[in-house]
């Protein structure tokens, strides 16, 4: 049972109460303060002061000083007024009890309140940093770009000064060979201009000498006769322009209408394949064909400069895309260079346009299976790439060494060991 403290001191304003309560010893880590608008508790075992205040008190406000083994309260009234006594008069047990119970429910309201208010302080805290965080990282994200666009144009002006550079070059080379060629036809006109002039020369000469001969008419007649030989004829240059022929036979063999019809339908396919792809204005007729692109992919495939075949082929494929070779090949390619998802697009594609299954494209068809067969069992997909072999096997049952390879990736399958 605590022990109620009863020599405390009190003074009053019409704005504020002033408590005086002495610790009688006790630590001030032990002292325990409750209070509200109502009640004031004060608990430092083994005594306790109580008061059930006479008028409501700004509890939020007020102050409490703990110094000198003395707890001073400093309360500030809410109603501005003088009060008759501290606490209550003639208040039971029941109503004290009231009091203290309902001074706990408003004590924890307000704990709740501003545990709340604090957790939503929180809340909009992380909000605005997360914010924050958000735009700090979008700019980062836009300067990034921006530098990107900075580098893509430089290196565009780059390209377009070393475009420009090249034109010129040409261009000088071009005046050049005009030159030269212009003092080569000078040269050459110069040399027929003195050997016309000494023919004529001679021929004066030999005149000269036969109305000698004629009018003396000595016994060398005969001799100058055989001397008036003709003078040499002039030189010059017979220049011979052939008949442009797309086609390897002679025109005499050719069905002309037909040839200017087949080149016609050529050249309207490739221009509307070309509109919307500005890369083709610098290539020349003969690159703008698939064939011949398909062609120099499988020259440099065979030089093992696979990134430039990979160049050719997609410049192909850009041309017309309904050629299964150009994804074969291309698929080759992707295999030399281990990029295997790429290998089974190539390979798949082909596999579509070579439809449908027949006699004349079964060998590209075998060799689809094989090349995304062997992208799968790179990857360590063996059941996928199995199923290319067995395809292909089907293809052509009597191949050893697709029956071989097969046979390994079975035991790869069923976990046998392979023996080399």
């Amino acid at each position: 049972m605590p022990l109620q403290v009863s020599d405390y001191t009190w003074q009053q304003t019409k704005t504020a109460v002033v408590i005086s309560v002495p610790l009688r010893g006790v630590s001030i880590r032990d002292a325990d303060v409750f209070c509200t608008e109502n009640y004031l508790k004060v608990n430092f075992p083994p005594f306790l002061f109580e008061v059930f205040l006479y008028a409501p008190i700004d509890d939020e406000n007020s102050k409490a000083k703990i110094g000198n083994d003395t707890i001073i309260f400093t309360l500030y009234k809410k109603e501005v007024a003088m009060w008759e006594t501290l606490s209550v008069a003639d208040v039971d047990k029941k109503m004290m009890q009231s009091i203290r119970e309902k001074s706990i429910l408003q004590a924890q309201e307000r704990a709740k309140e501003a545990a709340e208010a604090k957790a939503a302080t929180r809340r909009e805290d992380q909000k605005y940093a997360l914010n924050v965080m958000m735009q700090i990282e979008e700019e980062e994200r836009k300067k990034i770009e921006d530098m990107k666009e900075n580098e893509r144009m430089k290196a565009t002006k780059e390209l377009e000064a070393w475009r420009e550079c090249q034109r010129r070059a040409e261009e000088q080379k071009r005046i050049q060979r005009e030159k030269k060629s212009c003092e080569q036809e000078k040269q050459i006109e110069g040399e027929r201009r003195k050997l016309n002039h000494k023919s004529h020369t001679r021929i004066s000469a030999s005149r000269n000498l036969a109305t000698k001969g004629r009018l003396s008419e000595n016994i060398f007649s005969e001799k100058l006769k055989e001397n008036s030989i003709p003078a040499p004829r002039s030189v010059g240059n017979i220049k011979i322009n052939f008949t442009p022929r797309v086609f390897p036979t002679a025109l005499r063999e050719s069905q002309v209408a037909d040839e200017e019809e087949w080149l016609h339908k050529q050249a309207e396919a490739r221009r509307a394949l070309n509109t919307d792809i500005p890369e083709f204005s610098d290539l020349k007729e003969e690159e703008k064909n698939p064939e011949w692109l398909k062609d120099k992919g499988n020259k440099l495939f065979a030089t093992e400069n696979y990134l430039a075949a990979i160049n050719a082929y997609n410049l192909a494929i850009r041309l017309n895309n309904k050629i299964p070779l150009l994804y074969l090949n291309r698929a080759a390619c992707h295999l030399k260079l281990k990029n295997l998802h790429k290998a089974i697009e190539d390979s798949s594609k082909a596999l579509e346009l070579f439809t449908p299954p027949v006699a004349d494209n079964a060998n590209g068809r075998m060799k689809a299976h094989l090349r995304r067969g062997t992208a799968f069992c790179q990857l360590e997909l063996y059941v996928e790439g199995l199923q290319d072999y067995e395809a292909a096997l089907k293809i052509d049952p009597s191949n050893e060494v697709v029956q071989n390879d097969a046979e390994k990736i079975r035991n790869i399958i069923q976990g046998t060991d392979l023996k080399s």
